[in-house]
C-alpha cells in the first residue's frame, strides 16, 4: 500500500527504543526524514534518523528546543508523534494513592501529558503550514487504569482528551490529530528486567520471565499475546499517510482484545 509519506519529515518523541523506535524505522522506510528525540540517543535511533536530539522532554525548555533544533535540520515539520511517556522505572512507585507523593504526579503528568502540549504547540506553526498531522501515543490505561503506576492512567486519558480537543480546533485548518493508544507491548518497558516490567516482577515475588509469560493471562487478553512495537507503528505511519485522510480526532486501541466495552 502507498501511503504517500516519501519525503515527508517528522519529529517523534522517545524515538530512542521500544515503540518510538520502531515508529522511527517505519516511517524512516516509508522514505519520511525522522528527528528523532529521546534522552538518550541510541545506535539504532542514529541509523535510522535524519537528526537526533538528546533532550529531556519533561520539560517545557527542552521540549521547545526539540522542535527549534528538528526544523533547522529538516527544515520544516509535517508530521509529529507524541510517543515519549511512562516514567523512570527507578523512581516510579507502585504504591496505592494514599502513598505517592506530589513528584511521582508532576514528573509523570510533565513526561505523559506536558511534552505533548509543548512539543505540539512549538511545532503547530509548521505543522499548519503544511498541512501535516499529529498522532498522540496514550494507552490503553486511559480507558482502565487498573494495575498501572497510580498518575500514569490519569495523564494519558488527559492526553487522549487533548487530541480530541486539537482535532476539533485544527481540522478545519487542515491539520489531522488522532491518538493510539496501545495495551501491553514487548518493548523494554516490560522486556527490560532492571526496568518498569522488572519492578512489577519483584512486588509480586514472581521471577521476570514468570511475569511476561503471565501478561496475558493477567490482562485477559483476547489473542493471547502482548503486542509488538512494529505493530503500534503501522498504525502510527498509517495513521499519519494519505490513505487517512478523512481520519480525524480518532482514539484506535491496538491492544489484542483487551478492552472489553464498545
Amino acid at each position: 500500500m502507498e501511503l504517500g509519506i516519501n519525503g515527508k519529515t517528522a519529529v517523534v518523541t522517545g524515538a530512542s527504543r521500544g515503540i518510538g523506535l520502531a515508529i522511527a524505522e517505519t516511517l524512516a522506510a516509508e522514505g519520511v526524514r525522522v528527528v528523532g528525540a529521546s534522552r538518550t540517543i541510541t545506535p539504532e535511533l542514529e541509523k535510522v534518523a535524519a537528526a537526533t536530539v538528546a533532550a529531556d522532554l519533561g520539560t517545557r525548555d527542552s521540549a521547545v528546543a526539540v522542535v527549534e533544533q528538528a526544523i533547522e535540520a529538516v527544515g520544516g515539520i509535517d508530521f509529529l508523534v507524541n510517543n515519549v511517556g511512562g516514567g523512570d522505572a527507578d523512581n516510579l512507585s507502585l504504591a496505592g494513592f494514599l502513598d505517592v507523593d506530589d513528584d511521582q504526579w508532576q514528573s509523570i503528568f510533565g513526561l505523559n501529558l506536558f511534552s505533548a502540549v509543548w512539543t505540539t504547540k512549538a511545532a503547530l506553526p509548521s505543522i499548519l503550514e503544511r498541512k501535516g498531522a499529529i498522532v498522540n501515543v496514550s494507552s490503553l490505561n486511559a480507558r482502565r487504569p487498573a494495575g498501572s503506576p497510580v498518575g500514569y492512567a490519569e495523564a494519558k486519558a488527559a492526553l487522549t482528551v487533548l487530541g480530541k480537543r486539537l482535532s476539533e480546533e485544527l481540522a478545519p485548518q487542515g491539520v489531522r490529530v488522532n491518538t493510539v493508544s496501545p495495551g501491553i507491548v514487548a518493548s523494554s518497558l516490560w522486556t527490560d528486567p532492571n526496568g518498569f516490567g522488572g519492578k512489577v516482577a519483584g512486588a509480586f515475588g514472581v521471577s521476570h520471565d514468570e511475569l511476561l509469560s503471565s501478561l496475558p493471562g493477567q490482562f485477559d487478553i483476547a489473542s493471547g499475546r502482548i503486542g509488538r512495537p512494529e505493530e503500534v507503528a503501522d498504525l502510527v505511519a498509517f495513521l499519519l499517510s494519505d490513505r487517512a485522510a478523512n481520519i480525524h480526532g480518532a482514539d484506535h486501541i491496538i491492544d489484542g482484545g483487551t478492552l472489553r466495552t464498545v
